[in-house]
């Protein structure tokens, strides 16, 4: 039994260290892959491809079969009298109408509706991007939080030898109790502030897991990636960041194929002016049976001619028709015309909201770029402050040894270095955000 439990044991162990990490590049597939909103734009998609297949279709004939009986009793009036007319009666016909010639309303058709398949197409991509940002952002937070958890985590140590010291110090009594209170609260505040470092990073890993939209968050967790001190600078300048991101941006593209989708609808709204040109083809027949009398007359010798059967009237009354249909449009209550002018209104419309994603995606890449710009001044600046107040720390800390400065000193040192290595990780992650930000405009993937 004692085995037993040792060999659950060791796999329980083994799975908790067999965890999933995910990587960056993960958690944007499983995004991308999963989330409701992109699911719910690809069934638009589907629709869209539906209205497309639709279009194509109609340059098939339209095929339709019908069937009718009917049976009635009484007199029927002819002349001066009436006669007795019971009669069943059935048909069935076969047709088939197609459309010879509407200037090219089917074709133009097909092409407006292949430009809405596009549009839907990129909106899904838009969104997929979207998404891949804000897990991006989220990453990096979560990286941000675990830096800072560590930078907590020295500070405690630093705090706990300086409590340390001063709690030998206090029993030998060169200190008062008084330092010994102060390190000790000191102390507390450190381990304080880690505590509130780690929550934040269960904090950020809790978002990240409800981006990703997983059932069961307690589990989730990122890969450690390190991230270098040496920052990389811009591949590309602003202008060629934007020539690349109006060309591969899908919502540019989106807006882009809207506006052709316009076009085309401006079109097949004209076709309305032109006349229809129809063909149809079909065959049919029919049987009589007159439910008083099995005769339908006599013939030329006297003799009574009797009704045939069902299959030998649909022989004898089988038949054929082809037609051709023009149908001249000549007023129609000014619906056409009013109907074209909507159209181009929405080609204006089309044209203004392509300026508009035009517009928002310089914008968002002008802002990357300054923030990527004041970022790494704000890192350099952040760097010099953490070099100078750990100097200050390192002179604070051999002056109250020394006996020429007390504990508050050293406590305001160290709290002014920990806030300065803080700032140094946050300039740096923020650099970091908006450099692949502006690289992603640039048509570089997503990687730490």
């Amino acid at each position: 039994m004692k085995k037993v439990w040792i060999i659950v044991f060791g796999l329980s162990c083994l799975g908790l260290s067999a965890q999933k990490k995910w990587s960056l590049r993960e958690c944007v597939d499983y995004a991308v892959e999963h989330n409701l909103q992109v699911i719910q734009n690809q069934y638009s998609k589907q629709i869209q491809d539906s209205n497309l297949k639709m279009a194509k279709n109609q340059y098939l004939p339209s095929v339709s079969a019908s069937m009718s009986n009917n049976v009635s009793f009484g007199q029927t009036s002819f002349g001066t009298g009436s006669l007795r007319n019971d009669r069943f009666s059935n048909s069935a016909n076969l047709g088939a109408d197609i459309l010879l010639y509407n200037n090219g309303r089917l074709e133009k058709t097909v092409r407006k509706t292949q430009f809405d398949v596009e549009a839907s197409q990129y909106d899904v991509e838009t969104i997929k991007n979207d998404i891949s940002l804000q897990i991006a952002q989220q990453y990096l937070t979560t990286l941000l939080n675990r830096e800072i958890v560590k930078i907590s985590e020295s500070a405690v140590e630093n705090a706990q030898k300086q409590y340390d010291r001063a709690k030998i110090t206090t029993q030998v009594g060169t200190t008062a109790q008084t330092i010994l209170a102060e390190a000790e609260a000191a102390l507390a505040r450190e381990k304080q502030n880690r505590k509130t470092a780690e929550i934040n990073v269960g904090r950020s890993l809790f978002a990240m897991a409800q981006l990703l939209q997983l059932p069961d968050y307690k589990d989730f967790d990122i890969e450690y990636v390190e991230v270098p001190d040496q920052l990389e600078q811009p591949l590309k300048s602003v202008d060629e960041v934007l020539t690349t991101a109006f060309e591969n941006q899908p919502q540019v593209k989106a807006a882009q194929s809207r506006i052709n989708s316009a076009l085309a609808q401006t079109e097949v709204s004209k076709t309305a002016f032109w006349p229809t040109l129809t063909g149809s083809v079909g065959i049919g027949s029919f049987y009589n049976n007159l439910l008083t009398t099995n005769t339908t007359g006599v013939d030329a010798t006297g003799n009574l001619v009797m009704e045939r059967n069902l299959f030998g009237q649909y022989k004898d009354n089988f038949g054929q028709n082809a037609s051709i249909s023009l149908n001249v449009p000549i007023f129609n209550k000014g619906n056409t015309k009013l109907q074209v002018e909507q159209s181009k209104i929405n080609e204006s419309v089309a044209k203004i909201t392509l300026e508009q994603q035009k517009q928002t995606v310089r914008q968002n890449v002008q802002k990357a770029q300054f923030d990527v710009d004041a970022n790494y001044e704000t890192f350099l600046s952040a760097v010099e402050t953490e070099k100078s107040t750990k100097l200050a720390l390192e002179f604070a800390d051999k002056s109250y040894t020394a006996g020429r400065t007390t504990i508050y000193d050293v406590n305001v040192a160290r709290n002014n270095y920990a806030n300065a290595q803080g700032s140094v990780a946050q300039a740096k992650y923020n650099y970091l955000f908006s450099l692949k930000l502006l690289n992603f405009y640039a048509g570089i993937p997503l990687t730490l």
